[in-house]
């Protein structure tokens, strides 16, 4: 038997309230249905500084102002955790750095690995709490027939978030709750509604939190010294010369934009080359590819994988699920092969392995090749 996970009523929860409707809703959710509330957030940016918050944000000053409001309507405690540090050092240094190596990094990946569920979960432990909850769009199950906990999908196949949750463990889902994880978005805003909660109508977030208002390239340029940012060469796949790029940092897999070569067809970015300091450029059709490298390979239940594992893969989180077989190579490695070639298996982003609604883990696209 599956089911859904739910405390006893009365128990001590700590939820991660980013200011939005998802966080909001999760906590008031809980405080309305007989939970023990206290609300954490985590101040992520430098609180002089001013982030436009029109599309949406996350953790930036006005969000905190959002979620202690929410939580005075509620009427529960509500704490602010500095993690300004440790964000900058494990999310904005490496997404500088992997754009730099040529590689195209996923920070929401990263502060959940890195910095919110770590922390988050020490906290709420210190604090006496038994769970810490969240606003993910996502499901844990219990399942009696194996003994343990399971990360399943959301309720909203559009919002489903499981994608951005493979690094966690059986351990950490057992402490962990998802509230509106079963709920599709319009029940979401129309609780909030209900909850009397000013963030109802508040627009999703939409851009990289520590990106707002900028393309990635300006980012990174203020940032890092002039010199790191060189100029190279753009090249065919038998690598002949095509012409000059001024800086790999501008460029991810799949890209078409900003190649400004002469073509008698669309060229597209096909692979970069940290090494060389090239961009390797081709036709669209060259994007297409059947197998991949995953390493620093995470899975959620730990189970021995044989010579081989029958499953289905995502490349990133809008891309859909496609049957793969995936073949161990050590414990930290995977060589992972589509039935169906996949357009631009990018260098830098999780694939993520599932079966059915299950999450079963993920790890980082190395390469294209195990070679």
């Amino acid at each position: 038997m599956i089911q859904n996970q739910l405390p006893k009523k009365g128990a001590k929860v700590v939820v991660a309230m980013s200011g939005g409707v998802d966080s909001s809703v999760a906590a008031g959710w809980l405080s309305k249905n007989g939970y023990n509330v206290i609300g954490i957030s985590l101040q992520l940016h430098d609180m002089a500084e001013k982030v436009d918050n029109e599309f949406g944000t996350c953790c930036s000053l006005s969000d905190i102002n959002d979620a202690r409001r929410v939580a005075e309507a509620l009427d529960i405690p509500f704490y602010v955790n500095d993690m300004e540090t440790a964000f900058n050092e494990a999310v904005i240094e490496d997404f500088v750095q992997e754009y730099l190596n040529g590689r195209t990094p996923n920070p929401c990946v990263r502060c959940n690995e890195k910095v919110k569920f770590k922390k988050l979960m020490d906290w709420a432990l210190d604090l006496g709490a038994d769970f810490l909850a969240t606003g993910h769009y996502a499901t844990i199950q219990w399942n009696a027939q194996q003994n343990r906990h399971e990360l399943h999908k959301g309720g909203d196949d559009g919002k489903d978030q499981s994608y951005f949750l493979f690094t966690m463990k059986e351990s950490d889902l057992a402490k962990t709750l998802f509230p509106v994880g079963n709920f599709e978005k319009p029940v979401v805003r129309a609780l909030a509604q209900e909850y009397g909660l000013r963030v109802a109508n508040k627009p999703d977030s939409q851009e990289i939190c520590f990106v707002q208002g900028k393309s990635y390239k300006d980012f990174i340029e203020e940032r890092v010294p002039e010199e790191v940012l060189r100029p190279g060469n753009f090249v065919d796949a038998n690598g002949k010369v095509l012409g000059q790029h001024s800086g790999l940092h501008q460029y991810t897999v799949g890209q078409r934009k900003g190649i400004h070569l002469n073509s008698l067809e669309p060229l597209y970015v096909l692979a970069l080359n940290a090494k060389s300091n090239e961009v390797i450029v081709g036709p669209e059709t060259s994007l297409f590819r059947k197998t991949a490298l995953v390493k620093n390979v995470s899975w959620i239940n730990e189970f021995e994988l044989g010579t081989h594992l029958k499953a289905k893969a995502k490349i990133r989180y809008r891309s859909k699920e496609s049957p793969v077989e995936i073949n161990r190579i050590n414990e930290d490695a995977v060589e992972v092969k589509f039935e169906v070639p996949q357009r631009a298996i990018t260098p830098g982003q999780a694939m993520v392995f599932y079966d059915g609604t299950r999450t079963l883990g993920g790890g980082w696209i190395e390469s294209l090749s195990v070679h």
